[in-house]
């Protein structure tokens, strides 16, 4: 098996380019469902994903299932109530199994039924690495960096209406592109999810991380600064320009935006802070609340 989650997504990728072209994410973005299909059929001609269908699924959002008889047929279920952005990251995440990791289900007991995907595990990579590696198979999949570099080049500071135009050129949801963005900009920036004033988690860009600006929660949530936009529930379109906050987060000028999805009932807190900052902590920094929130699960 290929153990390089990006490796195994860049291989996918360069297909994609010779066949439909360098700029076709200026036609649409990936069909993940023909992808799977198709390239299923080209590495594992015997065994490879027949099926892809959505369903009512009780407490996970994706599975991949293997067939009872070798050689075995798999199919991909996701939980049909995703929006479309969803369901795309869910298909790409559970391909990623499929490519990383299908011959645990005869190797690993725990994988003998296939591959449960809770919700956390598919937007976070919480639980075990595999979770986490088909987490970065798909954000690769989905949102070559090379082409998102093009869209929004690491040393800019984006507002939402950028962000969101990324997320509807790859066909994910908001949050996975700034978080895709997120992991390779340059700009000290973070992203915060929260619900009624305390943080869910928190992802800091690695200059933001660097220069010590990350939220770090153990078994409490974070409580918003009173003076956040999320606290004063501010979701207009002055908060989605962004307001220039001088001392509540960090006690440093920064620009706040927030944003709020009512359909998943949480709002999006993206800072950016000024370009010049603290020195590097260095190597011993604990991690940022983003993993350490979701690993606890």
């Amino acid at each position: 098996m290929i153990r390089s989650p990006r490796r195994a997504a860049n291989d996918i990728t360069q297909i994609l380019n010779l066949v439909f072209g360098v700029d076709r994410f200026d036609h649409g973005p990936v069909d993940v469902e023909a992808v799977a299909l198709e390239y299923s059929r080209q590495i594992s001609p015997d065994e490879c994903i027949d099926r892809i269908v959505g369903d009512d699924l009780e407490g996970c959002e994706g599975v991949l299932i293997p067939g009872d008889k070798k050689p075995r047929q798999w199919a991909i279920m996701y939980h049909r109530k995703q929006n479309p952005g969803r369901r795309a990251y869910t298909i790409a995440h559970e391909l990623g199994h499929f490519v990383l990791h299908r011959g645990l289900v005869d190797q690993d007991e725990n994988f003998d039924g296939g591959f449960y995907c809770s919700k956390n595990a598919i937007e976070h990579g919480a639980g075990a690495d595999i979770e986490k590696e088909a987490n970065e198979f798909a954000a690769t999949l989905l949102m070559p960096f090379d082409d998102f570099r093009k869209t929004i080049p690491s040393y800019e500071v984006p507002d939402f209406d950028r962000l969101g135009a990324a997320a509807s050129r790859y066909g994910v949801s908001l949050t996975a592109a700034i978080l895709r963005w997120l992991d390779y900009t340059s700009t000290r920036s973070m992203l915060i999810a929260s619900t009624d004033g305390f943080a869910h988690w928190a992802k800091p860009s690695d200059a933001a991380f660097k220069s010590g600006r990350y939220l770090r929660t153990k078994s409490e949530l974070f409580e918003m600064p009173e003076r956040s936009l999320s606290s004063l529930r501010e979701f207009g379109q002055r908060a989605q320009d962004g307001v220039e906050q001088n001392s509540i987060w960090f006690g440093e000028r920064v620009i706040e935006r927030c944003i709020r999805t009512d359909r998943y009932d949480f709002e999006l807190t993206l800072l950016h802070f000024d370009s010049s900052g603290p020195i590097s902590q260095g190597e011993d920094e604990v991690e940022d609340s983003y993993t350490r929130f979701f690993t606890m699960n």
